[in-house]
């Protein structure tokens, strides 16, 4: 198999779709569409974000310090792009895209009520790395829409319908093809 060697960049790929809600220190709300996001230790749950500093939710989360991941389904692919294209600084996203806001039981920024899954995290460590700065957020507290759970309690990620970014694409997920630990030890 021939590769190509190619320039240093992002090539990490899929990376999950997210709708992150802020708020500056008066409640006033803004969600930001962000791909750069993930989990970055088990015990305390942690999960980063990155945020460009010229965006308008930057100043939010650095202020106060916490933010909520909300996980939108497949349906909201326009949505969660236009929340991703468009700046809280000249419009009301959730009154625009029809999302509700919800008090969140830990964090100052709301939850989105449309979205499944709602992660509230609170600010521990700061990272600027170039043109983003990452933020590292500590779960405090984990929403999970009934409809969406398993018999387990488990999340159901055919019924959450998550999507993902990949080289300036959206994805939805098709199929389950297998379980952490299926391929056994060698």
């Amino acid at each position: 198999m021939a590769k190509q060697l190619r320039k240093p960049s992002e090539a990490l790929y899929p990376v999950p779709v997210v709708l992150v809600t802020c708020a500056d220190k008066a409640g006033k709300a803004n969600m930001i569409t962000l791909a750069w996001v993930g989990t970055v230790c088990s015990q305390p749950p942690m999960i980063s974000i990155s945020i460009r500093p010229s965006r308008y939710s930057h100043p939010m989360v650095k202020d106060l310090g916490e933010f909520v991941v909300n996980i939108p389904t497949a349906a909201q692919v326009k949505e969660t792009d236009y929340a991703g294209i468009v700046s809280g600084r000249d419009v009301d996203k959730f009154a625009k895209l029809g999302f509700t806001p919800e008090p969140a039981s830990k964090v100052k920024p709301p939850l989105i009520q449309e979205c499944p899954v709602n992660i509230e995290c609170k600010v521990r460590h700061t990272l600027t790395l170039g043109t983003h700065d990452m933020f590292i957020g500590e779960v405090v507290a984990v929403h999970v829409d009934e409809s969406v759970l398993t018999d387990k309690g488990r999340i159901d990620v055919a019924k959450a319908a998550p999507f993902a970014f990949a080289q300036g694409e959206y994805w939805s997920f098709k199929d389950k093809i297998g379980s952490f630990g299926f391929s056994g030890k060698k």
